[in-house]
C-alpha cells in the first residue's frame, strides 16, 4: 500500500469538528447575550423614560392648579423644592398661542426659554408636539450636557381645557448606562467563561465521534492493501455504527470472496492437472502404437489388428472423457436448463433393471425394484435422469461382490424419494464428502478405468431437477444413495398432472 500522505492538522475531523462545536457554542452564547441585553437596554430606558413622563406629568397637574388657583408663590416653593429632592431639569415654557397663557410668574415665554443656556434646537420639535396636546419622550445626545438624555414633554392644561403652556424635563441616563454597560461586561465575560466550557465539554463528544470514524478509515485501507481479516469491533446504536457494522461485513465478504477465489484457483489448476493426466496415458498409447505401426516394427497380422483395436478403445476412451467434460460444463453453466416434461420414473427403473442385470451378469448380481405406485411422474428430462441413475447403478454393480443384491426404492410422501442400495465394500467417512467432486477417484482397482466425472455429472443432473443427494455407507456393509425431489415436482396417478 502507498505510504499515505501526511495530512495537515487542521484539516482532521477532529479539529474541524472541535472548534466547530465549540464556535457553535460561543455565536449562540454571544447571540443570546445579545438578544438579552438588546431587550434589557430596551426596557430599562423605557422604563425610565416612563418614569420620567410621569414626573413629568405630576408636575404639570401641580402648575395647572396653582395656574387656575392663581398662587405663584406656592409655585415658586414647589419649583425650589423639586430641585432639591429631584436630579432633573424643569423648564416651564408658556404657550403664545393659547387664548390664557401661563403667565411670567409661572412660565418661560418661548423667547427666554431659547435664551437659555442649555437650550438645544433638539427641544423645538418636543415643544411644538406638547402645545399641540401631544405629550413626546425622547432619548438623545445632549451637546450641552455631552451624554444621552432623556427629554420629556408634557402639556399644561389652562382655562377651558386649552394648552396654556408645557414642561419640559431633562434626566441624565448615566445610572442606567453604567448598568447596561456593566451588563455587556458581564455578557463578555460569559461568552468567555461559555468558550471555555464548549472547549472542555466538546473533547470528549468531538473524540467520541472521530476516533471511531478513524478507525473505519484505517479499516478501509486495510482492505484495500488486502487484508480481509481485519475488522473495526466498534458496537454504537447509531449511524456511525451502522456504518462500521458495513464495514465488518463487507470485510467478512470479501474474506469469503477470497477464500471462494482460491479454491476455484485450486479448482482450475486441478482440473487442467486432471484432464492432462487422464489425456495423458491414452494419447501417450495412441502415439507408441501408431509409431511402431508406421516404423513397421510390428507386421504380424494379430498383433498389427491388436494395436488397431487397442488404439480405437483409447480414441473412445478419450471420446468419452471429452463427451463428460462437455456435459459436465454445460451442467455447471448457470444459464444452461434442461426441457422438463412429465416423465414416468418407474419406466425408467424398469428399462434400467434390464441394463443392469446385464451389466451385472458375469457377478450374478440381481436387482431389486420396489416402487410405491405403478405410475410416478415428475417433471423431468428422461435421458438425463435415466443417466444419471445409471451412473448410480453402475457403480454399484462395480463395487458389489458377486452374488449380491441391488436394491431401488421409489416412493412418494411429501417428496420423491428414489434410493439405490448395495451390498458393496462402502466408502470410508474420509472419501464421503469428495466422491462428487471432479475427477475424484479411490485408489480402488475397480476405478482403474474411470474418468471420476461419473458421479459429478449425476450430482449436477439431479441440482438440475431440483433435487438433493445423500449418501449412507459403512465399510464392508455397502452404500445407499438416496435422491429427493421437492414436492414441487411432484406427479403421481392419485394427483393427476
Amino acid at each position: 500500500m502507498k505510504k499515505e500522505k501526511k495530512r495537515r492538522p487542521r484539516h482532521t475531523l477532529f479539529v474541524t469538528t472541535y472548534f466547530g462545536f465549540a464556535a457553535i457554542i460561543l455565536l449562540f452564547a454571544v447571540a443570546l447575550g445579545v438578544i438579552y441585553m438588546r431587550l434589557y437596554e430596551k426596557t430599562t430606558m423605557d422604563g425610565y423614560r416612563e418614569q420620567i413622563r410621569t414626573k413629568a406629568e405630576s408636575v404639570a397637574k401641580r402648575c395647572s392648579r396653582y395656574f387656575l388657583d392663581y398662587q405663584p408663590a406656592a409655585w415658586q416653593d414647589y419649583l425650589i423644592m423639586l430641585g432639591e429632592i429631584e436630579q432633573t431639569e424643569v423648564w416651564v415654557v408658556a404657550n403664545p398661542n393659547a387664548e390664557h397663557p401661563l403667565t411670567a410668574a409661572f412660565a418661560l415665554d418661548m423667547d427666554g426659554f431659547m435664551r437659555l443656556e442649555t437650550y438645544e434646537s433638539g427641544y423645538r420639535d418636543i415643544i411644538n408636539n406638547v402645545f399641540h396636546n401631544i405629550p413626546t419622550a425622547r432619548t438623545r445626545f445632549s451637546s450641552v450636557h455631552e451624554m444621552n438624555v432623556v427629554t420629556v414633554g408634557v402639556p399644561v392644561s389652562g382655562a377651558n381645557g386649552e394648552v396654556a403652556g408645557g414642561i419640559i424635563m431633562n434626566a441624565k441616563v448615566e445610572n442606567e448606562k453604567a448598568v447596561v454597560d456593566s451588563s455587556w461586561q458581564l455578557i463578555a465575560v460569559s461568552a468567555i467563561i461559555s468558550l471555555v466550557l464548549a472547549f472542555v465539554t466538546a473533547f470528549p463528544y468531538v473524540k467520541a465521534l472521530s476516533d471511531p470514524i478513524l478507525k473505519i478509515r484505517r479499516t478501509a485501507l486495510e482492505l484495500a492493501a488486502g487484508n480481509y481479516n481485519i475488522e473495526t469491533r466498534i458496537r454504537r446504536r447509531d449511524e456511525i455504527g451502522e456504518l462500521a457494522l458495513t464495514m465488518d461485513f463487507l470485510s467478512q465478504k470479501l474474506q469469503q470472496n477470497e477464500i471462494e477465489r482460491k479454491n476455484l484457483d485450486q479448482m482450475r489448476f486441478d482440473f487442467f492437472a486432471n484432464v492432462s493426466h487422464e489425456l495423458r496415458t491414452p494419447i501417450t498409447v495412441v502415439r507408441a502404437y501408431t509409431e511402431s505401426l508406421v516404423d513397421g516394427v510390428v507386421d504380424d497380422p494379430e498383433k498389427v489388428r491388436h494395436y488397431y483395436e487397442r488404439m480405437l478403445r483409447e480414441c473412445k476412451g478419450m471420446e468419452r472423457l471429452v463427451g463428460d467434460l462437455l456435459l459436465l460444463s454445460k451442467m455447471q453453466n448457470p444459464d444452461f436448463t434442461i426441457e422438463k416434461e412429465p416423465v414416468n420414473l418407474v419406466q425408467i427403473f424398469e428399462d434400467l433393471r434390464k441394463t443392469v442385470l446385464t451389466l451385472g451378469d458375469e457377478k450374478d448380481i440381481a436387482v431389486d425394484l420396489y416402487t410405491e405406485l405403478p405410475v410416478i411422474m415428475m417433471l423431468g428430462d428422461y435421458d438425463r435422469l435415466r443417466q444419471m441413475f445409471l451412473v448410480i447403478l453402475d457403480n454399484a454393480i462395480k463395487f458389489s461382490p458377486e452374488g449380491s443384491t441391488v436394491y431401488i426404492r421409489v416412493t412418494t410422501e411429501e417428496h420423491i424419494v428414489v434410493s439405490i442400495r448395495d451390498e458393496g465394500i462402502g466408502i470410508s467417512e474420509e472419501e464421503q464428502e469428495f466422491i462428487f467432486e471432479k475427477f475424484y477417484k479411490s485408489k480402488l482397482r475397480q476405478n482403474a478405468k474411470g474418468s471420476g466425472l461419473g458421479l459429478a455429472i449425476a450430482k449436477q443432473i439431479a441440482i438440475r431437477h431440483g433435487g438433493t443427494i445423500e449418501i449412507h455407507s459403512e465399510l464392508g456393509k455397502g452404500t445407499e444413495i438416496i435422491f429427493y425431489f421437492p414436492e414441487a415436482e411432484l406427479f403421481d396417478s392419485k394427483r393427476g398432472m
